[in-house]
């Protein structure tokens, strides 16, 4: 096992240190300004469009597929999870308060790549019988004419979100439940395994009801409570901005080496919370019925900014305000727990423990379908996706009473190969992108509901769901 944990951990340090710090920004850089800033300056759009959706989806529409807010819950599902309340604390705990900015900061630029690869999934998605899929795998294949780079990147995604990513989530659910009321946590395991294979059976639709339920109610209570802690110590508020910013730029940090531990962990806790540019949430996006592809691509932007600019820095702020961070033996859920204790008292261990069990249940379903769409990307075969949801269960079992830091470095390992291989493949596609977008710009300034064409933009191949215009 040590041999493991060196090689995971001596990669995680190449991968992270060099390669995948400078890649996420650049693109994220690169796309902020080729779009023109589109996730700040359509941002009010964004909620409109989610808007439309919620209201689709309240009123049953029977269009073929998911609706463009159940998509946006597949992903909201899939990002809201452990990463929000374990990960930012176990960023804190090793990066120090400083990690809280590069955590925005990646989140900010990211949001660019995550319009990209979401706009991408939906041009290039195929037909199934729950409507469509899509993904990176696809718009690899189908744009780049590279199956091969597909097949490597659905590989990893089933690796890292169906089975690494989801024993993350029930070791997290374990030791919350531990912590709050001393269960053991293989029972909690065996419940959670159970409860998993009862929706995972039942199909992307049963997934898209069951998130469209759980994510929107679970976010909502998590943020009430927080926003009871922060207003209860609102003086307090500019000393947390002034610890976060000192510590991401103070001379202390640079001297001690703290800037870049603190660069590090923010990035690298932000990409698995919001997944911008990782390639994952394109799988989700392709799933919605929508009449023109940059609708979905907006609408799962917001999703960047749900997770990280309001989840994260509840957390964050909660940690940061209690000041527990500093005890020594305190890390991931359990800090976060301890954290909230402190402001409100020993009920937030409960509260703590239900929030983390929904929110990470969720990331489950909603992790399992990344890895269907992507094992379905690579051959038709039902006993194969049989098979992969028998694993999804017996990892699920096994995480929750797997060592807490191999989990994380395994699940770090996975989603930085995942994220450079997609990051590769939209730097090369980002100009359909930026052709969709401008497309779409100009049937809304005509005053019209956009609607996107096989030969909307010119030289488009391998398009299955887009018709030709009449």
């Amino acid at each position: 096992m040590n041999i493991l944990e060196n090689i995971v951990s001596s990669s995680n340090t190449v991968l992270w240190s060099y390669v995948l710090i400078i890649l996420l920004i650049f693109s994220g850089l690169y796309f902020t300004f080729k779009l023109k800033f589109v996730q700040f300056r359509l941002l009010g759009h964004m909620f409109k469009l989610l808007g439309e959706g919620a209201a689709g989806a309240a009123k049953g529409d029977k269009k073929k597929g998911v609706t463009s807010f159940q998509a946006f819950c597949i992903s909201t599902a899939s990002r809201v999870g452990t990463g929000n309340l374990a990960g930012v604390a176990l960023a804190i705990a090793v990066g120090g308060p400083g990690a809280v900015f590069w955590m925005w900061l990646i989140a900010l630029i990211g949001a660019g790549s995550s319009f990209v690869e979401s706009t991408l999934a939906q041009i290039y998605k195929v037909k199934d019988n729950d409507g469509f899929r899509g993904g990176p795998a696809y718009y690899m294949e189908k744009a780049l004419n590279k199956r091969w780079m597909g097949i490597v990147f659905s590989i990893l995604i089933t690796l890292c979100f169906g089975l690494v990513f989801n024993a993350v989530q029930s070791n997290t659910i374990s030791y919350a439940f531990q912590g709050a009321y001393n269960v053991d946590r293989l029972l909690i395991g065996v419940v959670i395994a159970v409860i998993t294979a009862t929706v995972i059976f039942g199909g992307v639709n049963r997934i898209a009801k069951v998130s469209e339920v759980l994510v929107p109610v679970m976010a909502v209570i998590y943020l009430l409570v927080a926003a009871f802690v922060i207003i209860k110590n609102i003086t307090a508020i500019p000393d947390v901005f002034s610890l976060i910013i000192s510590s991401a730029f103070g001379l202390k940090q640079a001297v001690g080496g703290g800037i870049g531990i603190a660069l590090m962990q923010g990035i690298k806790r932000g990409l698995f919370s919001n997944e911008a540019g990782m390639g994952s949430a394109p799988n989700a996006a392709a799933t919605a019925n929508v009449s023109h592809p940059v609708k979905q691509g907006l609408i799962q932007t917001l999703g960047v900014f749900t997770d990280t600019i309001l989840i994260c820095s509840a957390t964050a702020f909660i940690i940061l305000i209690s000041g527990v961070y500093t005890t020594e033996g305190l890390s991931g859920i359990q800090l976060t727990q301890a954290a909230l204790s402190s402001e409100v008292g020993p009920w937030a261990n409960s509260f703590i423990a239900i929030c983390i069990l929904l929110f990470a249940f969720s990331s489950i379903i909603g992790n399992y379908y990344y890895g269907e769409t992507n094992i379905e990307f690579i051959t038709s075969k039902k006993s194969y996706v049989t098979a992969y949801r028998v694993f999804v269960i017996g990892m699920v079992l096994m995480g929750s009473v797997a060592k807490i830091q191999l989990v994380w470095d395994l699940a770090d390992l996975f989603m930085g190969l995942m994220a450079l291989i997609n990051l590769i493949a939209i730097l090369k596609l980002g100009n359909v992108a930026v052709k969709a977008l401008k497309d779409y710009l100009k049937q809304r300034q005509q005053g019209k509901d956009p609607v996107f064409y096989k030969d909307s933009i010119d030289g488009l191949e391998n398009i299955e769901c887009w018709p030709n215009r009449q």
